[in-house]
């Protein structure tokens, strides 16, 4: 008698981390893994924001619904600045944070990209981490890999860890895929 368990049936959860330096490819990998997974999923993707080749700061999209905001800019003048960038707070209340608890809502997957000292400028995006956590929902969380705070630590124990190099960056999208559950997850289907 065969005892083979549907992780994704049972609601047993697959959580990822993604994590490496500034500008190794997180977004990009997560991109290709949300793009092929046959699951639905919401959240926040964070992406460089870039003018003649250089980057003058992020912007912040709603997976769900694409809409987009500037989280980050070299030129914007109110509000926290990190490092040469200025961020726009209201940008993670009226999009980013939204965006996530409605994906803990209502989506399969919920990608948090990423956890770094821009977001941590909002007092409402560590519990909408810690929602995320506590919910019952599959996780893709990127995190800063030099950012030194209580619930990045935890994160990175409590879920699978991926580490993100030049060298290593395209087959991961495989190995992130099949941890989460995706296709090529179930060895009766080899």
């Amino acid at each position: 008698m065969s005892m083979r368990i549907e992780s994704n049936q049972m609601g047993i959860k697959q959580r990822v981390a993604i994590t490496g330096r500034p500008g190794v490819g997180k977004t990009t990998l997560i991109e290709r893994v949300v793009e092929s997974l046959p699951l639905s999923v919401g959240g926040i993707l964070g992406k460089e924001l870039l003018v003649c080749g250089h980057r003058v700061g992020f912007s912040l999209i709603d997976i769900a619904t694409g809409q987009e905001a500037v989280l980050a800019h070299i030129h914007q003048r109110i509000g926290p600045r990190i490092g040469k960038y200025t961020v726009n707070v209201k940008a993670l209340h009226d999009l980013g944070i939204p965006a996530i608890r409605s994906a803990i809502r209502s989506k399969d997957v919920v990608v948090i990209d990423e956890f770094a000292p821009m977001e941590l400028t909002s007092e409402e995006f560590v519990p909408a981490v810690e929602l995320a956590l506590a919910s019952d929902k599959s996780l893709i969380i990127a995190t800063h890999a030099e950012l030194d705070h209580p619930l990045v630590h935890r994160i990175r124990q409590e879920l699978q860890l991926f580490r993100v190099k030049l060298s290593n960056r395209d087959r991961l999208v495989a190995e992130v895929i099949v941890a989460l559950g995706g296709p090529g997850s179930d060895p009766a289907s080899s």
